[in-house]
């Protein structure tokens, strides 16, 4: 037996019949061909090993033959082989994919330049492609703006810290100058420049690749990750915010599942046993909503013990996220009214009296914990002006005082990890294994 995608495109015989070999533009591809996905789990009978003994497993081949109806219950169709071209051999000694060999996602992480070509990382790869896609055709039919934030930033939008500084790697002829004229650093949000671009247009989005330096060996962490966030103008309540969030998720998710449903299936059957009815259950029910100090209260009361105990004004761990959304029925919950002390400088501070907090939102979701975060955005002038003066950032952040100077409105947005998106709608349990090429602590292979 040799799976379809084993022949790596080089089939070239889509009859019942032997034809000769066709001209580069009466190609047609394998799954168009038989019919079925690359990683359904069918697989193609090549009756060819009665010529051609020597071919190994992970060789690229040509083959020509007869597609006939398979006697298989496992499969629809068979290819009887009747000319092989061997275009690459593969030395299967020395080869790490072995044949008819499920191995674990951690082994194949060793081999970022091979795991590519396995089943598993095929589904998910194409899944990711197509969730890519889904992301930015709700943009468009919603009527949103798609902007290309820049990766250079002297911006920290997070007040983390936590960033990767730029600098060219040829010394410069002049010691004391710069390339730029103030520290540049890989971007760790768009969100900045999305807040400028919110003044001309109404609704704007970004989608690209963002960087922190966590020192993070965490199944939920990553150096450089892509990131989904929009930036809405008008928008005064979070409800509405929450709106748009949820719609992406639910709208991105059924797109995908209706474009590549046997790549979902295969990873929802071999890597995330169950995962397929939990996410039916996250689409068919509405999204939760509950306060941060109704968090607080659900957590204290809870019989687990956690390793961090949990507190008002303390933010939400890991296992606290997890947590709610188990208490919460294993639907996606909304958790919102954060202490403003807890939140970056530019969130909406709520009229709540002594209790301090902001407009800002999290989404969690199962298996994963956070997936969104977002917030009001803070327009009133003396108020952003007080908080810049507090934090010792108005000399920084004067143009952003700016933005509210001249012709401020209400608005709002968000941000959504998109190998989190990833995690969360097949079950895969390591980051790492939603990304082609995963960069982390102490590890940039290729």
């Amino acid at each position: 037996m040799l799976g379809a995608r084993r022949l790596l495109g080089a089939l070239r015989l889509c009859s019942s019949v032997s034809c000769p070999r066709p001209r580069a533009s009466a190609k047609m591809r394998v799954r168009e061909a038989l019919r079925v996905q690359d990683a359904s789990g069918e697989c193609v009978t090549v009756q060819f090993f009665c010529y051609y003994r020597e071919l190994t497993f992970g060789s690229s081949v040509q083959v020509q033959g007869q597609l006939v109806i398979s006697q298989s219950k496992r499969q629809t169709v068979e290819l009887k082989a009747e000319k092989i071209e061997v275009i690459g051999n593969c030395e299967a000694k020395a080869f790490p994919i072995k044949y008819k060999e499920r191995h674990p996602l951690e082994y194949l992480r060793q081999y970022p330049h091979l795991r590519c070509r396995t089943n598993a990382l095929g589904s998910i790869l194409r899944v990711r492609s197509e969730a890519t896609a889904a992301i930015h055709s709700y943009f468009k039919d919603s009527g949103f703006v798609h902007i290309h934030t820049p990766v250079l930033t002297s911006n920290d939008c997070e007040g983390a810290g936590e960033l990767f500084q730029v600098e060219p790697s040829s010394k410069i002829k002049v010691p004391e100058e710069s390339f730029f004229d103030v520290p540049a650093f890989l971007t760790v949000s768009g969100q900045l420049h999305l807040e400028v671009m919110s003044g001309a247009f109404t609704q704007v989005f970004t989608f690209g690749p963002t960087f922190r330096a966590e020192n993070s060996q965490s199944r939920r962490h990553l150096a450089e990750f892509y990131m989904v966030e929009a930036e809405i103008s008008f928008i005064e309540s979070l409800q509405d915010l929450m709106q748009v969030m949820e719609g992406l998720f639910k709208a991105t998710t059924e797109m995908v599942l209706s474009h590549c449903p046997e790549d979902v299936e295969l990873c929802h059957q071999f890597i995330a046993s169950g995962q397929k009815g939990r996410l039916e259950h996250m689409l068919k029910n509405n999204f939760l909503i509950i306060s941060y100090t109704e968090a607080i209260e659900i957590l204290k009361q809870a019989s687990q013990n956690f390793a961090f105990t949990p507190k008002w004004g303390a933010d939400l761990q890991t296992e606290h996220e997890k947590y709610l959304v188990r208490h919460c029925g294993n639907i996606p919950v909304f958790v919102i009214n954060y202490p403003s002390e807890l939140k970056p400088f530019y969130m909406r501070e709520n009229e709540d009296g002594p209790q301090h907090t902001v407009a800002a939102v999290d989404l969690l979701v199962p298996g994963v914990g956070e997936l969104f975060g977002g917030s009001l955005r803070e327009e009133r002038y003396h108020v952003l002006e007080q908080r810049l003066a507090r934090s010792g950032l108005t000399k920084a952040y004067q143009w952003y005082l700016d933005l509210r100077k001249f012709g401020s409105v209400p608005h709002g947005g968000f941000g959504m990890g998109f190998e989190r998106y990833l995690q969360c709608i097949l079950g895969v349990d390591n980051i790492k294994d939603v990304i082609p090429f995963p960069r982390f602590t102490h590890s940039c292979l290729l």
